[in-house]
């Protein structure tokens, strides 16, 4: 099946596509130099922050074949090392 007619790529195509949209908003109230909700251009924040999500789901369709698993990774998860989560303070 092609990755791209599974929920799980979709599930990670979304998911990446928030978290862009995310980083995109908070990129520009950062460069802008001022946190305040009340003087930002929701209209021109959310075009930015819209078209990065646009990209960012773009980017996952066209990485789709290149993975194995049918994730929007351009990763093969062959290739990532398992780490098993040690319990307790020495794990911090």
């Amino acid at each position: 099946m092609t990755p791209l007619y599974t929920a799980v790529f979709w599930k990670d195509a979304g998911e990446r596509a928030v978290k862009t949209t995310a980083q995109a908003l908070l990129s520009l109230w950062l460069v802008g130099g001022v946190f305040d909700v009340l003087a930002v251009d929701w209209g021109s924040a959310l075009g930015v922050a819209g078209g990065a999500a646009v990209i960012s789901l773009l980017t996952s369709v066209v990485s789709a074949p290149a993975a194995d698993r049918g994730t929007a990774s351009l990763v093969q998860q062959d290739h990532v090392p398992h780490v098993e989560p040690r319990d307790g303070p020495a794990a911090w």
